[in-house]
């Protein structure tokens, strides 16, 4: 009890920048929109912005892009969204300090993805990265949920260990700090900008192994 034993890190956001998938969202979407409509790019965008909000990023929709692409009366069903996600997969980019901050903290702790993102994109966003974890769950596409405690209570039961044997990681203050905590799991906020001073937040992947030996 106690001792961290595995490390959860949240995805977009948190390893990669947000740029393939906003890519994907905010330019590719629109563009298909256009297309199909024939109308201006700005329309199809400020079109496609104005769904995105009417279902929020509360409702597990919001991370679906097949669900987006039969709304939009987008899809050939099958493998429409595979080109649209090969379409950006350029803009995929890890932080600077992730695969050297995985590599270290994988000689000590078991470490996992834990990521709203769907099975459809952790593919893109995690290439060349999957080495380091033992598992990795979306929320989204796994549990039909957005994260909570009851879920991560549920992922340190498939990981064999107690709350206070997991550490979560993630850019989003409400999923990835306050979230964990209610559930018991040491969690901390990566605020790359620094403008946060919580005892729990970082500024870098590269500083969590020196926190984690300090608790």
């Amino acid at each position: 009890m106690g001792k961290v034993k595995v490390i959860s890190f949240d995805a977009d956001g948190t390893l990669v920048t947000p740029d393939f998938s906003q890519a994907v969202w905010y330019e590719g979407v629109p563009a298909l929109y256009a297309r199909k409509k024939g109308i201006s790019i700005q329309e199809a965008k400020a079109f496609v912005e104005q769904e995105y909000q009417v279902v929020g990023d509360r409702r597990i929709e919001w991370y679906d892009i097949k669900y987006w692409l039969q709304r939009f009366g987008l899809c050939p069903p099958l493998e429409s969204h595979k080109q649209l996600l090969d379409d950006y997969r350029h803009r995929v980019s890890c932080y600077p300090e992730v695969a050297q901050a995985l590599s270290s903290l994988g000689k000590d702790y078991a470490l996992i993805v834990v990521s709203c993102s769907t099975r459809e994109f952790l593919p893109y966003i995690l290439d060349g990265m999957e080495k380091y974890f033992v598992r990795v769950f979306s929320t989204v596409s796994d549990y039909a949920q957005i994260k909570s405690p009851g879920l991560f209570a549920e992922i340190c039961r498939q990981m064999g260990v107690s709350p206070q044997e997991m550490a979560h990681v993630g850019d989003l203050w409400e999923q990835d700090f306050i979230v964990p905590s209610e559930a018991g799991v040491k969690a901390f906020h990566l605020d790359r900008r620094g403008k946060r001073k919580e005892e729990n937040s970082l500024t870098s992947l590269a500083d969590l192994e020196k926190r984690l030996l300090s608790k």
